[in-house]
């Protein structure tokens, strides 16, 4: 079933969200589509503890020529959060290339924030016929330059928790002065189980560790960008150096931003990103 679900907005005129869920053998998965139908595809994956919603600000500056597919991760947003299911990043990588599946599309851009861009990473190793290029925006390319937050972790005897206790689990995720985590996204975490907030988290830990994201993208020899927050204050900014492994990686760092510029400041997060994705994008033919 789909149904029109938010809007988004290009050059001041409203345009419908369209809203779907595709039901998957482990859970139903929330996607949303923006932009026309025949463009190149871009498949925005988000982070932990996040959901579609954090690319709202982003999509509007992106339909004018793309396709924008956003999927909630399982444990996320609106799609299912079974507390019988896989959440590691394989599991996590199979599901959006079955959603895209699903929807007809061949080849994408796939472009994951933080923890996203290691599921986005996961979907290039098992799909390398459906991805054509990859964007990574503030992850970090290895365990060891993990900043751990100042913030406690959430009690689960607590659960669900406060807004005051979201906004200090979620604050070092951003840095721009006098920003405001949008209330919408507080629900989002209070909307999780602890199992899927703390399992999700672990799975990216575990892929990490496994091996680094550099040497895995090496291997795969996709077109990449990474854009990266100066002013990061969970990876080590100057980690995005690490990715200049992969030949012809393109970094950009964004000064006086932090973790999440996808929200912070949307119009320079999308500058180089369409810059890239206008020379890799693939079009419905």
């Amino acid at each position: 079933m789909t149904i029109s679900d938010g809007k988004s907005y290009v050059n001041g005129r409203a345009e419908a969200t369209e809203s779907s869920t595709v039901s998957l053998d482990d859970g139903d998965i929330h996607v949303c589509q923006d932009g026309p139908r025949d463009a190149p595809a871009l498949l925005l994956i988000h982070g932990s503890a996040s959901s579609t919603r954090a690319w709202d600000l982003l999509v509007p500056l992106l339909t004018g020529s793309h396709r924008v597919i956003r999927t909630d991760l399982l444990g996320h947003g609106r799609s299912a959060k079974p507390a019988d299911r896989s959440y590691a990043l394989p599991d996590q990588a199979r599901r959006a290339g079955a959603v895209l599946d699903r929807l007809g599309v061949e080849r994408a851009v796939v472009v994951g924030h933080s923890s996203g861009g290691v599921v986005a990473t996961a979907v290039a190793e098992q799909r390398p016929d459906l991805v054509t290029a990859l964007a990574l925006i503030n992850t970090g390319p290895r365990l060891d330059t993990f900043i751990a937050p100042q913030s406690a972790a959430i009690d689960p005897s607590k659960w669900p928790p406060t807004d005051e206790q979201i906004r200090r689990f979620a604050s070092t995720a951003f840095s721009r002065a006098g920003y405001q985590i949008p209330p919408e996204l507080l629900d989002e975490v209070r909307c999780m189980t602890h199992h899927t907030l703390t399992s999700t988290m672990q799975a990216t830990r575990d892929y990490l560790e496994q091996q680094a994201l550099p040497d895995r993208l090496q291997a795969l020899g996709k077109p990449l960008l990474v854009i990266f927050g100066e002013d990061d204050r969970r990876w080590r900014s100057s980690s995005a150096a690490d990715y200049r492994a992969v030949p012809g990686a393109e970094v950009e760092w964004l000064p006086g931003l932090g973790h999440s510029p996808i929200l912070e400041d949307p119009p320079r997060t999308a500058a180089p990103l369409l810059a890239f994705t206008t020379i890799h994008a693939a079009r419905v033919s």
